[in-house]
């Protein structure tokens, strides 16, 4: 009986760690399937594609979606590494849920790459009336390591994209809120994308924040970066920045900040008297949003190496899996 017991656990430790070797391994030869509305494709529905793909899988499931309008909720599960959402381009391919609870594009899957497609959650944009309770409810929710985005889209007023954990990547993407609507606790470059701020359709007519990063020890390796980036907007005013952990990171680097960008910029929120442990830097922008003159006076100013380590790519991708990623993607 012992040796059973001990010959069950042995099996079970064979499985879970060849289960995990092959999640984090997207080496195997790319795999196509088509997503279309019209039913020329293999699915009908972005859902139903991911539900198609095995549990461990650990090759890249390259999912072609076609245009048109996807009225899903879409979650890929941890269990489902190496997917490839492509559309038709974010503006023929989107996908719309009206939720609070639950995200648009909800990914908890390591190795996720997405390409062309829009996300929207239209729970605080009505169609007929500008009157509503804005409440979180978010575009997109990242909760896993190595996800990239290119050239995507993310609509929302409050909370649009929950970058909440793991190394992510943002390539010339669109990303549009009033109140922290880049939150989390990702470590994540953003490069050469829109941030927008905007109430939208909401009755929210006040001034905004456009990121809440939670970094919580000098330890934690997380944090926000933007690099050749456009923030602008319409409407009110927005800061730059709010403190959700004791030790937050937002970097600015290179980017145009238009005069939505509120005089003081940032904010400790509830860490006043602790500023010294926030980084919130601001270096070689332009615009006129771009102004430190009255910026708060606790802001902290990098160069040479010590901001270059986190303008490089090595931030989110140490050990190379961006270069990884299927070929097309970069195309």
């Amino acid at each position: 009986m012992q040796f059973l017991r001990s010959l069950a656990f042995i099996l079970i430790f064979v499985v879970l760690t060849f289960d995990v070797c092959e999640s984090d391994d997207c080496s195997n030869s790319l795999k196509t399937i088509t997503v279309s509305q019209s039913g020329k494709a293999n699915f009908k529905t972005i859902q139903s594609a991911i539900d198609s793909v095995p549990a461990g899988n650990s090759q890249w499931i390259h999912i072609q979606i076609s245009s048109g309008v996807y009225k899903e909720r879409v979650l890929i599960p941890k269990n489902k590494p190496c997917i490839y959402l492509e559309g038709a381009g974010s503006k023929s391919t989107r996908l719309e849920w009206g939720s609070h609870e639950n995200a648009t594009l909800d990914i908890k899957a390591s190795n996720t790459a997405v390409k062309g497609i829009t996300f929207t959650n239209t729970l605080n944009s009505p169609v007929l009336s500008d009157v509503v309770d804005v409440v979180p409810a978010k575009a997109a929710k990242i909760h896993a390591d190595k996800c990239a985005f290119y050239s995507c889209s993310f609509f929302g007023v409050q909370d649009t994209i929950n970058d909440d954990d793991g190394r992510h990547y943002y390539n010339n993407c669109y990303i549009q809120g009033a109140t922290d609507f880049i939150y989390g606790n990702g470590q994540s470059l953003f490069e050469a994308c829109t941030i927008y701020f905007s109430t939208g359709k909401s009755s929210l007519h006040q001034n905004g924040v456009i990121t809440a990063q939670y970094r919580d020890s000098p330890n934690d390796p997380s944090g926000f970066v933007f690099k050749n980036c456009s923030i602008s907007g319409t409407g009110y005013m927005t800061e730059l920045g709010r403190a959700m952990g004791a030790y937050a990171r937002v970097i600015i680097a290179n980017s145009y900040l238009s005069d939505v960008v509120s005089p003081e910029g940032w904010s400790p929120l509830a860490y006043v008297g602790h500023e010294k442990n926030l980084t919130f830097v601001e270096e070689g922008c332009t615009g006129p949003g771009a102004d430190k003159s009255k910026r708060v006076k606790w802001m902290k100013s990098l160069s040479g190496p010590e901001l270059d380590k986190f303008l490089s790519i090595s931030f989110v991708d140490q050990e190379g899996w961006i270069s990884k990623l299927p070929p097309s993607i970069f195309h």
